[in-house]
C-alpha cells in the first residue's frame, strides 16, 4: 500500500477529484495549505503599497491506494492538475505499513 500526497493549485481540485473518481479511487483527504517552491511567491500592490506574498495557497491531497494502483493514480493527478506553468505542484509517494478502518476493524487493502 502507498500514500500518494499531491500538492496542487486550488482551482485544479475539482478536475483532479473527477479524474481520480474516473479511475476508481474512492477516498481522498484534502487540506488547504500554503507554501512556495521555485516560484518563491510574488509581489502585489495594495492601496499603493507593494508587498510580497511569500506563501501561496495550495491544496494538499492524500490518497491511500493499493500498490498496483499507484501509477494510474499519479497519471490521473498529473494529467488533471497540469497547467504547464510554474507552481503546478508536486506528488510524493510513501509506503504505508498498515491501514485500519475504524468502523469495521478491517485492515490492509480491504480498509482502503
Amino acid at each position: 500500500m502507498k500514500l500518494v500526497t499531491a500538492i496542487i493549485k486550488p482551482f485544479r481540485m475539482d478536475d483532479v477529484r473527477a479524474a481520480l473518481s474516473d479511475i476508481g479511487v474512492q477516498g481522498i483527504t484534502a487540506t488547504e495549505v500554503k507554501g512556495f517552491g521555485r516560484q518563491k511567491g510574488h509581489t502585489e500592490l495594495y492601496r499603493g503599497a507593494e508587498y510580497v506574498v511569500d506563501f501561496l495557497p495550495k491544496v494538499k491531497l492524500e490518497i491511500a491506494v493499493a500498490e498496483d494502483r499507484v501509477e494510474a493514480t499519479i497519471e490521473a493527478i498529473v494529467k488533471a492538475a497540469s497547467t504547464g506553468k510554474i507552481g503546478d505542484g508536486k506528488i510524493f509517494v510513501t509506503s504505508l505499513e498498515q491501514v485500519i478502518r475504524i468502523r469495521t476493524g478491517e485492515t490492509g487493502e480491504e480498509a482502503i
